[in-house]
């Protein structure tokens, strides 16, 4: 079981509550990224893999190489579908869960929504990244975390 982050968005209060769950139950755990990114020496659990540059490539590198019973963290939802398709736990950065149940939904409002922002007829940004946020992201994410290493240990007998 491994837990792979889209590094190159993905907030530092994020990557830090990972890390802490990382070294504390020692889990590996991979940031892909457009660019090295920095993580902390003390963490040998915790690596960085640098893909080459242009569009979705830390995203196909982590849909090719996340097995099932992983969990992945991106707030791409179509690499989240793809993870989701195979059988990932996956959470975005604020906390919220991609399921089978919710995955396509989730897909289609996107693509609405793109669709009317390219018609010039809605404008607006995401809102910044708060402390509630961090909290949604660290219930979610240790729920599921729970979860994976269960999965994984049941996998093991």
């Amino acid at each position: 079981m491994k837990i792979w982050i889209d590094a190159d968005a993905a907030p530092m209060d994020v990557k830090q509550i990972v890390f802490r769950a990382a070294k504390r139950l020692d889990v590996e755990t991979i940031l892909v990224a457009n660019r090295m990114m920095e993580v902390p020496a003390s963490l040998s659990m915790v690596r960085s893999i640098q893909v080459r540059e242009g569009a979705d490539q830390a995203d196909r590198y982590i849909a090719a190489e996340g097995q099932r019973g992983d969990l992945a963290i991106t707030a791409d939802l179509p690499l989240a579908g793809d993870l989701v398709e195979k059988g990932l736990f996956v959470i975005d950065p604020r906390g919220e869960e991609y399921s089978p149940e919710t995955i396509t939904s989730r897909l289609s409002m996107r693509n609405f929504m793109d669709d009317l922002r390219g018609a010039g007829m809605v404008v607006g940004r995401t809102a910044p990244y708060g402390e509630t946020d961090k909290k949604a992201f660290a219930a979610t994410f240790d729920r599921l975390l729970t979860r994976a290493i269960r999965l994984a240990e049941r996998a093991k007998k």
